[in-house]
């Protein structure tokens, strides 16, 4: 399975509510960079699954409009609830996409790319993404990295 870990671009800071925060014309841009790199490498059948807060929904339409909005992806997700969404390490598809909030999507790339050693959380700059391959090495699961950007180096 790969997972892509993906944070929402940057977003405005009031809004009605948490939920409603839009994407800023900056937070606009580095969806589109960061979407143009994906779009590039993903597999066509990637299952892609967003929180349901506007930021993400926004973030994700800039790649595609083909997507899941999982509420158990929400701000303030843990991080069994998203490894359960995606069905790590066998994958409810061979590659998922989240669209998701720090400090979760951080915290599951620290837990699974330092193989239990430090699980302190990763920060992940708004708008970057991380994506990490599950693999059998000598019959143990491994997580490996596969790739790391941000909207920047895009």
């Amino acid at each position: 399975m790969d997972l892509i870990l993906w944070r929402h671009a940057e977003a405005e800071e009031m809004a009605a509510s948490d939920l409603a925060r839009q994407l800023t014309t900056r937070g606009r841009k580095q969806a589109q960079n960061v979407a143009k790199w994906l779009r590039a490498r993903l597999p066509d059948d990637a299952l892609i699954l967003a929180s349901p807060a506007t930021r993400t929904i926004q973030t994700v339409e800039t790649l595609t409009d083909q997507y899941r909005v999982v509420r158990e992806l929400a701000p303030n997700a843990s991080v069994d609830d998203v490894l359960k969404a995606v069905g790590w390490p066998g994958g409810v598809a061979p590659t998922v996409v989240v669209v998701g909030h720090q400090p979760v999507l951080g915290e599951i790339a620290a837990q699974l790319l330092s193989s239990g050693h430090d699980q302190r959380s990763w920060a992940l700059k708004k708008g970057a993404l991380v994506w990490i391959a599950s693999r059998d090495r000598n019959g143990n699961g491994q997580a490996v990295l596969h790739a790391a950007i941000t909207p920047d180096l895009a």
